[in-house]
């Protein structure tokens, strides 16, 4: 009988290029966040900064993702997008090379992650998709990211817990709330 997979069984280059296997994180509680530095979400790089001084020595780790499927707002090289990250927002949490989180180039990662959470917990009042829907950007799986700044909460077991909608910011109750409970 084949193993239950956990984000753990995956493994993405550090934006610096070194390898990086996310089993390095193994019983500690994730956040993966698809990142975009040219959108109307980047503001939520200090927010998730915010979060991670907040909880990181009780075992909290933050993975940034940047992607480009969105309105090409990663447009930059990995090391430009790591200089903006540290330079506007003093980011210290884990960046990870540049990667497809949707579409026919997809990562692993975002294929087991989309389908083993194929819906998003979206803030009280949310017309998010169908603001982008105004604009006449769609999704064409329900399952699909929508946007930049989606959310993955993953506990210690490497399953995921949770997933959040974009425009659920890192100050948001409900997810620190989840974040909390999946600390322990």
């Amino acid at each position: 009988m084949q193993p239950v997979q956990t984000v753990y069984d995956f493994s993405v280059p550090k934006i610096d290029g070194k390898s990086s296997n996310i089993g390095e994180f193994k019983g500690k509680v994730l956040l993966l966040v698809n990142v975009a530095s040219k959108c109307g979400l980047t503001p939520q790089y200090e927010g998730l900064e915010k979060l991670y001084q907040l909880y990181k020595d009780k075992g909290f780790e933050i993975l940034g993702f940047p992607a480009n499927e969105f309105g090409a707002q990663e447009p930059g090289t990995n090391a430009e997008i790591q200089e903006f990250c540290q330079m506007n927002f003093g980011v210290k949490f884990p960046m990870y090379q540049k990667i497809a989180v949707k579409g026919a180039d997809q990562h692993p990662l975002y294929t087991f992650l989309t389908k083993t959470k194929p819906e998003a917990v979206k803030p009280n009042g949310s017309g998010f998709e169908e603001k982008l829907a105004g604009y006449g950007i769609k999704r064409e799986n329900k399952s699909d990211i929508l946007w930049n700044f989606e959310k993955f909460l993953v506990g210690r077991d490497g399953k995921i817990v949770a997933r959040f909608s974009p425009d659920t910011t890192p100050e948001d109750p409900t997810l620190k709330k989840a974040i909390e409970a999946a600390l322990g």
